[in-house]
């Protein structure tokens, strides 16, 4: 088997090279390989790579994921997130190839309290919410072999992420302040990488269940929690900070104006996806736990 990996260099797709890599022959590109055209901001060439590397599947890990970002540049965070895309699903079609692609919660308005199904009815409140949502739409309209993953609140130990910015905040002040009302499940790209593959080797044996699915840690935390539970485990590891987790105070998102506005409410109901694969999903703090232990 052959896979083509879109966006090696991000955080998901780092992972994916290691979680791809027994399936079969893989061939990873980023927007500046010089091989292959891969870069997502001309999307007409993406095709020809495609046609070159034939594979029989085809994971796309790239992304406009700025999300502030693209309220000023719609029309580029439409073609990575939504053109893009939909040129290589119509490419996969054709050479008869199963594609995988990444949405967000952010394709939701993020109001109610209840976990999001994967027919709920979506009205994204930004950019980045519209273009992945159309991306979505494009990869499912055009390849009929698909995987389609939402997810939110992602994280890596490669790279930034929101738990090494609230340690090093917490080592320079006393007190921080963190948003209480959004509520989600901090996901690790490593358990997107390991579910992708698990789910692309089911649906190459039984193709009924491509489709669209939620995949995100289980569990429900806000910010303010994630960021206590952080620095909980910091102390406990023995880290010195000025501001433990008792000193991190719960603030509205309103205190924290942005250009794009973000979903209250982002929690997933991953039911469909751990019926279909017969997998579990650990906790949330499963995997920030180790994540911490791989960064402390």
């Amino acid at each position: 088997m052959k896979i083509l990996l879109f966006g090696k260099g991000g955080q998901v797709g780092w992972e994916l090279q290691r979680s791809l890599a027994p399936l079969g022959e893989l061939v990873a590109l980023d927007f500046d390989s010089t091989d292959l055209h891969a870069d997502f901001s001309q999307p007409d060439a993406l095709a020809s790579t495609v046609e070159k590397v034939r594979p029989d599947v085809i994971v796309n890990a790239a992304a406009h994921t700025a999300v502030d970002k693209a309220e000023s540049e719609p029309g580029l965070a439409r073609t990575l997130n939504a053109a893009s895309p939909g040129v290589i699903a119509t490419a996969a079609q054709r050479i008869g190839a199963l594609m995988v692609h990444y949405s967000t919660d952010y394709v939701f308005d993020g109001s109610g309290d209840q976990p999001w199904k994967e027919d709920d009815a979506t009205g994204p409140l930004s950019v980045y919410g519209r273009t992945k949502l159309e991306g979505e739409q494009l990869v499912a309209a055009h390849c009929r072999q698909h995987l389609i993953f939402r997810t939110s609140w992602v994280y890596a130990a490669r790279g930034g992420n929101f738990a090494k910015t609230m340690l090093r905040l917490a080592k320079e002040r006393e007190r921080l302040t963190v948003i209480d009302d959004q509520f989600g499940a901090p996901t690790g790209a490593e358990l997107l990488a390991d579910m992708t593959a698990h789910a692309i080797r089911d649906t190459l044996r039984e193709p009924g269940k491509a489709g669209l699915y939620h995949l995100v840690a289980d569990g429900v935390t806000t910010w303010h929690g994630y960021a206590r539970f952080v620095l909980a485990q910091a102390q406990a590891a023995g880290v010195e900070l000025k501001a433990g987790p008792d000193a991190v105070a719960p603030v509205p998102t309103s205190a924290f104006p942005t250009p794009a506005r973000r979903p209250g409410n982002s929690r997933l109901d991953t039911s469909k996806l751990r019926q279909t694969f017969g997998l579990q999903l650990p906790s949330w703090q499963d995997g920030v736990t180790r994540m911490l232990r791989e960064t402390l």
